[in-house]
């Protein structure tokens, strides 16, 4: 939800430091990562964060009229193109925008993904799913390439192939977490073919079917992944340990997932703290990632 609106909006820096508060304050993983950044790229980083954040927190947790707030939400952003906007958070987004240059389509599709969650709460196909993570996921993506000065088609199908693995593995590592508001994001045709069914979900028993369902969403998701490490050499700098730190940590879940026996029902696949450090430790060597079951 915007703020109310003010005497006067925030200074720039008034609104950046409210923006890092939010983003060290509610993501465990963005304070670990955000010492890697360039210092000079850090208020840019928490300005984009706080406004994926707020976007996904209407879409996920508002009460009221979820749609009626995201477009309050789009015409703040709006402003903010303006140079209008009294919302701290849209205050330190003009500045990232004039900063870089940043379009506002990716912006713009991160709210039509949290529309199209209060209009659809199911997906036949995977076909489907995958053009509902070029709304929901590849437009981060996106932002983070232009902070960091790429603008080019071939690096955004990289990071394409990478942001949408790491929305799937969201999805299957939250399979009861998405059924408790009512969405299911494993395609329909997919639970059909290995002879599974939504009641089976609700039951919470991990079948042998649905074992087999669960470790065929996995191996398709490596192979994203798999592809999207391409875009690590394109990169330079830091830029390229935070891409490894993405795709090890996306990778590490469906690690855990797999040792669980692909059973994400019973309880949610995570990863612990020590884990989560050996990643970072592993994003700063100069290693080769290799996703296992991919050729």
């Amino acid at each position: 939800m915007l703020t109310q609106e003010l005497a006067r909006p925030p200074t720039a820096e008034e609104a950046f430091a409210h923006c890092r508060r939010i983003a060290l304050s509610h993501s465990e993983n963005f304070s670990i990562a955000s010492w890697l950044l360039p210092r000079a790229i850090r208020p840019h980083m928490y300005s984009v964060y706080a406004y994926c954040r707020g976007v996904d927190d209407l879409g996920d947790e508002a009460e009221g009229d979820r749609l009626a707030l995201l477009d309050e939400w789009e015409a703040e952003l709006r402003r903010c193109y303006e140079g209008s906007a009294q919302d701290a958070r849209f205050v330190a987004l003009a500045e990232t925008v004039r900063a870089f240059d940043l379009p506002m389509e990716p912006l713009l599709r991160l709210i039509e993904a949290n529309r199209q969650d209060q209009r659809v709460n199911r997906y036949e196909t995977f076909s489907d799913l995958l053009e509902y993570c070029t709304y929901s996921a590849n437009p981060v993506g996106h932002l983070l390439l232009y902070l960091f000065g790429y603008r080019d088609g071939e690096r955004q199908r990289l990071s394409d192939a990478t942001c949408t693995a790491l929305q799937l593995t969201n999805f299957w590592q939250d399979v009861t977490r998405d059924l408790a508001k009512d969405r299911v994001y494993i395609p329909r045709e997919d639970m059909e073919t290995f002879g599974c069914s939504e009641a089976d979900l609700r039951e919470g028993l991990s079948s042998e079917a649905m074992r087999r369902l669960m470790a065929f969403q996995v191996l398709r998701t490596r192979q994203l992944f798999a592809a999207g490490l391409g875009l690590v050499p394109r990169v330079s700098g830091r830029f390229r340990v935070d891409l490894k730190l993405f795709s090890l940590g996306g990778l590490a879940v469906l690690d855990a997932i797999e040792s669980a026996g692909y059973d994400v029902l019973s309880r949610r696949p995570r990863l612990s703290r020590s884990r989560k450090a050996l990643l970072v430790a592993r994003a700063l060597l100069p290693m080769r990632i290799r996703v296992r079951g991919v050729l």
